[in-house]
């Protein structure tokens, strides 16, 4: 399977009712200040360089971000903080995302999400995360990343289900740096795994609960994109 394939069977997914009924509303609802906008309202798939050494993973699409734009991080304030980021360490080919056809390219990087769908509050149930982790799975095994950036805990503990690493020194902090073995079977189904080892950094999410607190800076972000960098070299 292909990147074009596997992201055609994402958008059509509908396995959760919960989050389908949710999407789907606040498509129809919309927000007052883009009530001339059309939304998207269906799971977001994945975007950037095919051939990417470094796979980004994130929450899930914002209600009025991605599930309004289609595209991954863009239209909200955590890409308002992620695309700058990116595009100071080499990433991108401009500082910020506003909508699918923009003009934004990733180069060496591939990003994606723990969930498809924009979750009420933000916050998908550990079942819904189970049903879309098949998804990322398959992301894993077409991009072969040697690097893997996990943007909050949950996306962390979503790769470690993945690889099917329960070592209790694997844990979540801004700046950890972690070593992957592939693991040669998926954990639920028993099927083979064809999965690299790979190099697993650790931020916090660039939501504003976190950049409007000074609990993730400028700074802090970017050092993840430059050491990202500098183990590609």
């Amino acid at each position: 399977m292909d990147l074009k394939t596997l992201n055609n069977e994402i958008i059509a997914c509908r396995k959760c009712p919960r989050l389908v009924e949710w999407r789907e509303q606040v498509a129809r609802e919309k927000r007052k200040a883009y009530r001339d906008h059309e939304y998207w309202g269906k799971p977001v798939p994945g975007f950037g360089d095919p051939h990417a050494r470094v796979l980004v993973v994130g929450l899930a699409p914002g209600a009025h971000g991605s599930n309004r734009t289609g595209r991954q991080f863009t239209g909200d304030a955590s890409g308002n903080f992620l695309y700058p980021a990116l595009f100071r360490a080499g990433f991108a080919n401009q500082p910020h995302s506003s909508a699918r056809g923009d003009g934004l390219a990733l180069h060496d990087m591939y990003i994606t999400a723990s969930g498809r769908c924009a979750p009420p509050g933000n916050k998908p149930s550990n079942e819904e995360l189970n049903t879309c982790q098949p998804f990322l799975e398959r992301e894993l095994e077409i991009i072969q990343p040697k690097v893997i950036v996990a943007l909050g805990r949950i996306a962390f503990e979503r790769i470690l289900k993945i690889y099917s690493i329960r070592d209790s020194k694997y844990k979540f902090s801004h700046g950890a740096v972690f070593e992957l073995q592939p693991a040669p079977f998926r954990q639920d189904s028993g099927q083979a795994f064809n999965l690299q080892p790979a190099t697993l950094f650790c931020s916090y999410h660039p939501s504003q609960q976190n950049t409007l607190t000074g609990k993730l800076t400028v700074s802090m972000f970017d050092e993840i994109w430059k050491k990202a960098k500098n183990l590609l070299k």
